[in-house]
């Protein structure tokens, strides 16, 4: 097995992930630009605003894309058929259920949020219009989350390369469509969403149809094993709190933000997009070590764990090393496309260094992460990110007063390095739980 495992190999799995992640900020991007033709800082803060509550709700139930990436891995590791088609059925019950409750709970979840975002009231009215209509896309947005770990599991990352494609195409081709030819400005921005995630469940669903032959996908003794559900239920709900530490960090940072006006809130969504490419292009390494190391668990197998964690960590330096150098280069050019407001340009560029640290400080906390991902180690993830948090919120005390918005983007670069060394500490207590070379 470990002689299988290629640099080759790796970048199979990832480069597909690399490019389908590196189209959803791509998404972002494309959303602030259209909406910053408009020529006015309040839609693009609206738009952001109204993203990321939407997108921390969903993020809580994150543990569904990466639980069932581990637990499936480990299940085709083990060469356990019943499971791994049991745990497409779960990851699709759970996700449409948790859509479904979000919808009903709108009303009290959206006003809680707007209490805690002390945006103007210009911006959050545009938000709220935002919100109304994505939020009834939520059941297809969170089984997506599902579907996609299944298939990571399966190293079949070219169809998450599709699925990804025609969902954010179709929402690039609606946000331009909408809003520069029918002028329906934030409203053309969510029903572009809406209609991109709910054609994108049906395409996830073909893409795994092969999950469905055999009809193993409907044994419910299977699936409601007690055991199962049981293991299941532990691991994701450690991501699930670890899911909401981290959300809790990044939506603060973007509510905090809010305090030194509409000008800086765009600012700061626009540099946004920086970190959000950064992210989903190193996730494809991430994904690539959930696979491999859930299935080098699976099967018992310490070589090839070492080996999966040394290849995929080699590229995922790789890739921010590249990253890095472009937003040293490119970042203001990149600026001035996704915002044509002079003030958000100007504010912009004097927050831009931290975009350059950004990368080279994440990278352990990403790599780290596919690694637990697929090891299942949800308890250390979610104790590691809870120590992590405390540092970022004493950053936030220490550095907001005295810097303002560049304490805060100095709270966020800690945050992540203090996600890398937590975890890095972990680290050989995972490697030395496998029992056979």
């Amino acid at each position: 097995m470990a002689e299988s495992l290629t640099h080759k190999r790796v970048l199979g799995i990832a480069f597909p992930i690399v490019l389908s992640n590196a189209t959803v900020p791509i998404l972002g991007a494309v959303d602030t630009g259209v909406i910053g033709q408009l020529g006015a800082a309040a839609p693009i803060g609206a738009v952001g605003v109204g993203a990321i509550i939407l997108s921390s709700l969903y993020w809580i139930f994150g543990f569904l894309r990466m639980g069932t990436t581990g637990l499936t891995a480990q299940a085709i590791g083990a060469k356990d058929a019943g499971e791994t088609a049991a745990l497409l059925s779960r990851s699709l019950m759970i996700g449409i259920g948790a859509g479904v409750v979000i919808i009903l709970l709108q009303i009290p979840l959206f006003w809680a949020a707007f209490k805690l975002a002390p945006a103007s009231n210009e911006v959050e009215t545009l938000a709220k219009t935002y919100l109304q209509i994505r939020v009834f896309s939520a059941p297809a947005a969170i089984a997506l989350y599902g579907i996609t770990g299944w298939l990571i599991a399966h190293e079949r990352t070219r169809a998450v390369l599709v699925l990804q494609l025609w969902m954010n195409g179709l929402n690039i081709f609606l946000d331009l469509l909408f809003v520069l030819t029918f002028h329906w400005g934030v409203e053309g921005v969510a029903i572009a969403t809406f209609l991109a995630e709910w054609t994108g469940l049906g395409l996830g669903l073909w893409l795994a149809r092969f999950g469905f032959a055999g009809g193993l996908w409907r044994n419910w003794v299977q699936i409601f094993d007690r055991i199962r559900l049981r293991r299941m239920a532990v691991v994701n709900g450690d991501i699930m709190i670890r899911s909401v530490l981290l959300q809790a960090a990044f939506t603060s940072f973007l509510f905090l933000g809010a305090r030194f006006g509409d000008t800086t809130l765009a600012a700061n969504q626009v540099l946004l997009q920086f970190m959000y490419i950064t992210a989903y292009a190193m996730d494809g390494f991430a994904y690539a070590a959930e696979a491999l190391i859930g299935q080098a668990l699976g099967a018992n197998n310490r070589r090839v764990f070492r080996r999966s964690v040394y290849l995929t960590s080699f590229w995922g330096v790789a890739s921010v090393i590249v990253m890095t150098v472009a937003f040293a280069v490119w970042g203001g050019w990149i600026i001035d496309v996704m915002a044509t407001a002079p003030d958000v340009r100007m504010e912009a560029r004097q927050y831009l260094p931290w975009m350059v640290l950004a990368p080279i400080t994440g990278v352990a906390c990403w790599m780290l992460d596919g690694i637990f991902i697929g090891a299942t180690r949800s308890g250390d993830m979610r104790n590691m990110m809870l120590v992590s948090v405390i540092v970022y919120v004493a950053s936030l005390w220490a550095f907001l007063g005295p810097f303002g918005n560049h304490g805060l983007w100095a709270s966020m670069i800690l945050f992540f390095i203090a996600r890398g060394v937590t975890l890095g500490w972990k680290y050989p207590g995972l490697e030395a739980s496998i029992e056979r070379a």
